[in-house]
């Protein structure tokens, strides 16, 4: 059977044109989906015959929420949602001035390996369906009652590693008939896999690249990130500044604060020398304490924002949202897999 949802409207279309219905029908079924269905029989503008050759042929993706936290301190909700094959992924919805975020997964587990991640701990499972990462969007609009405006591809896995069907996600959810939300409401971050970052250049979407830099230099950054033993980060450094020749558009740096790894004063001084040269943004991360982590947040998180800024460098600190929930990416994951164990 076919999954009908990662199809986009084109292909339904085509696909009704050749099992003898109007193209008009192809609308009708994208709609439909789009906002919520779960079953062609709710469907009620479509012939019953019609209905019945759907189910026959195609099926339709919608996870159940095997865990669902609140937290008390800020409203952020973090979903960890089990898929058709029982696999789980982990979806946050946060609240911030300019509107409601959805933080969504792009990969069952991680196989990047970065040492301070929850979500890399078992490693890479699967690839998740473009149909999989809109029902992240879309049943927690559902589910939550709130308006989602923007979103960011920086939960559980590497989107470059799952590029294919991202960029299909991205054609579905900024479709003016589906959810409809626009490329620069969305982010992608990476871990600064080369090959995907040239290949958005040349596609010139208008959404805003994030790299998951965590360190200037490479010493420090092969320690904490095994991806940099593929592509450098110099090279990274390379790619960056031709993503914002193609794009004109401005990168966002994200940098976790490790205790005494990645926050002196000769780090920062290395980070805005290679970042000069093109309008990027540093966005300074709070480490999370992952158990299984031998790092530590910083002390020195101000110090390091006023070092970068006295360079001309915009730096901002993120504001920790869920610190009661298993804020950290793939805790929430970790935890269900642990309790399946000790079943």
């Amino acid at each position: 059977m076919t999954d009908i949802k990662s199809m986009t409207l084109d292909e339904l279309s085509g696909a009704l044109a050749a099992m003898g219905e109007p193209e008009f029908r192809g609308k009708q079924i994208f709609s439909w989906l789009h906002r919520g269905a779960t079953d062609f029989e709710a469907m009620s503008n479509l012939p019953k015959t019609l209905r019945a050759k759907l189910a026959e042929a195609y099926y339709i993706t919608a996870p159940a929420v095997a865990r669902k936290q609140v937290s008390r301190l800020d409203g952020t909700i973090k979903y960890l949602w089990r898929l058709r094959d029982g696999n789980c992924i982990e979806t946050v919805l946060m609240s911030y001035h300019h509107g409601n975020t959805v933080c969504i997964s792009s990969q069952v587990g991680c196989r990047m390996g970065c040492r301070f991640c929850a979500s890399t701990v078992a490693g890479r499972v699967r690839d998740l369906s473009a149909s999989e990462m809109l029902d992240q969007v879309l049943f927690t609009r559902l589910d939550s009652g709130m308006e989602i405006s923007n979103i960011v591809l920086m939960g559980i896995g590497e989107p470059m590693d799952n590029l294919d069907a991202v960029l299909r996600f991205l054609t579905l959810v900024n479709h003016p008939d589906g959810l409809n939300i626009g490329m620069r409401h969305i982010s992608l971050s990476t871990c600064g896999v080369i090959p995907g970052i040239d290949r958005l250049a040349e596609l010139g979407t208008q959404l805003t690249l994030s790299v998951s830099l965590h360190a200037p230099d490479s010493t420090t950054r092969s320690r904490i990130m095994p991806v940099n033993g593929a592509y450098d980060v110099d090279e990274l450094f390379a790619a960056c500044h031709r993503y914002f020749q193609k794009t004109g558009r401005r990168i966002s740096f994200e940098y976790a604060m490790i205790d005494g790894v990645n926050d002196s004063d000769a780090q920062a001084d290395l980070l805005a020398k290679k970042i000069r040269g093109m309008p990027g943004h540093v966005n300074l991360i709070p480490l999370n304490d992952v158990v299984e982590s031998e790092f530590k947040p910083s002390r020195r998180i101000a110090a390091f924002q006023k070092r970068l800024e006295s360079h001309g460098v915009t730096a901002t600190v993120r504001r920790s949202l869920g610190g009661d929930i298993d804020a950290s990416c793939g805790q929430l994951r970790r935890k269900e897999m642990e309790g399946r164990e000790e079943a």
